[in-house]
């Protein structure tokens, strides 16, 4: 090697790694988990495009299938389907699944973005396209990157961390101004007395951030919101 090439002491090799065997077992690992997100990316980005008018649904998988908050989504994706938009969940169970039955139902496009998880998650039978991602934020991508709505029923912790996601990234103009609704107001009542009371006067959101949310109590209200939301934004592209 000529001595314009050796590297000088101290002087780090951004190339490749040094030959202690944990940095370059962990460089190998690193570079095959770049490629099995690229990957996964590329499949997730081919399967949603062409997919038009679409409305992405969260909520939670654990409900019991006859719980009133399963049957708003059933009814509200039911008439969202009827209206030509594609209905898209993350294909799991409970409200997830009411979501594609509504749409399945209304004859319409049934998306599920499911997640490979220790305890198997399998895709709902009312999907009429779907997909397993093995990444939990590769799936949030194509959840939210081709919809033009998010409708956000009650949900844990899982939930709560897509919705988060997405009023940050619309807060930081990361994402475009998309209509946000969040269903059921008695069980969004704290969260947003505490935004409200506790964060705004804080300062660390701005009264703004809070307009973005639309809160209904069911889904015909969701579904009257929605159709003006969506018909504005439409409009605004002619």
């Amino acid at each position: 090697m000529s001595d314009q090439n050796r590297l000088r002491p101290g002087e780090i090799n951004e190339v490749l790694p040094s030959r202690n065997p944990s940095t370059a077992s962990l460089f190998w690992k690193d570079l095959s988990f770049f490629f099995n997100i690229s990957a996964q990316l590329w499949r997730g980005f081919h399967f949603m495009r062409g997919s038009k008018k679409t409305v992405t649904v969260f909520g939670s998988a654990r409900l019991a299938s006859d719980h009133p908050y399963c049957r708003e989504a059933k009814t509200l994706c039911f008439q969202l389907a009827k209206q030509g938009y594609t209905v898209v969940t993350g294909g799991g169970g409970s409200l997830m699944q009411a979501a594609n039955e509504g749409a399945f139902e209304a004859k319409g496009q049934s998306i599920g973005i499911n997640i490979e998880i220790p305890r198997e998650q399998m895709i709902n039978p009312y999907v009429t396209r779907g997909l397993k991602s093995r990444y939990f934020f590769v799936r949030k991508l194509l959840l939210c990157r081709y919809s033009e709505a998010f409708i956000i029923f009650p949900g844990g912790f899982g939930t709560l961390d897509e919705f988060f996601e997405i009023i940050t990234l619309i807060q930081t103009r990361k994402m475009e101004e998309r209509a946000v609704v969040l269903i059921g107001a008695e069980f969004w009542a704290g969260l947003l007395y505490w935004c409200n009371e506790t964060l705004l006067p804080l300062g660390m959101i701005s009264s703004s951030d809070l307009k973005r949310l639309h809160v209904v109590k069911d889904s015909g209200e969701a579904f009257a919101y929605l159709q003006a939301a969506l018909q504005s934004k439409n409009e605004s592209f002619l």
